[in-house]
């Protein structure tokens, strides 16, 4: 495995981000222990998690304009899930979920819209290898596909685990070919950017075939402008 492109490139948005703390089981800089409490009775996974010292959070606040949180937000997740990669197949790995906070605004961009682009990208780049990415955001109330309330999330973040491929695919019933990807995801250790641009700009781009067909509406007969909402 290699994260020589997620840790070493030259980035012109570096420092839009401002690491708030290090990877840690207790943050302090958000209260986030009684949410990860209550978000157990959704995730048979997270119980054993947080018992064990495996969950983590890495809080960062945002400090630049919208393009260079997302490039940042990207960049985070990349080095999150390549930080687990050789992890997942140790003893517990499947129980590792780091999460990535995002605290602060940024003028006229929802935390909803920065992360929208970040989290697509990379669940695109990482399911082939059996990482999952999903997304919360502060204050926005969450329901399961059973009409079930979710607890609200204190803050917004991406969180970043292995993926459960008899489980997870169900949650992509919007992508049905990345929930595909996903159940048979297999990590044969390849560089997942070998393939795709450098610049996050360009990487949005390339990123836009992926997209599924939107149905049809006189303002977006082809393919939707973002990424879907629907998936988690």
């Amino acid at each position: 495995m290699t994260t020589g492109r997620t840790s070493a490139a030259l980035r012109p948005t570096a420092g839009a981000l401002r690491l708030v703390e290090a990877s840690t089981t207790r943050p302090t800089s958000v209260d986030i222990s009684g949410y990860a409490r209550q978000m157990t009775a959704y995730c048979p996974y997270l119980a054993p998690s947080l018992q064990q010292g495996l969950t983590t959070w890495t809080v960062y606040r945002a400090d630049g304009d919208s393009e260079a949180v997302e490039a940042e937000l990207f960049h985070a997740g990349a080095q999150a899930a390549e930080w687990l990669r050789p992890l997942l197949h140790r003893p517990h790995g499947l129980l590792r979920c780091e999460n990535i906070v995002l605290l602060g605004d940024v003028p006229g961009a929802r935390h909803r819209d920065l992360m929208a682009w970040p989290h697509w990208v990379l669940k695109n780049l990482y399911g082939p290898v059996g990482v999952m990415f999903g997304k919360f955001y502060a204050g926005e109330e969450e329901v399961t596909a059973a009409g079930h309330r979710v607890p609200t999330a204190p803050a917004s973040f991406l969180p970043v685990r292995a993926a459960v491929r008899r489980r997870d695919p169900r949650f992509l019933a919007a992508t049905p070919d990345l929930a595909a990807v996903l159940a048979a995801a297999d990590d044969d250790g390849r560089d997942v950017f070998e393939h795709i641009p450098t610049d996050w700009t360009e990487i949005r781009t390339w990123a836009r075939h992926l997209l599924p067909p939107a149905k049809p509406s006189p303002s977006s007969p082809d393919t939707p402008a973002s990424p879907p909402r629907s998936t988690s």
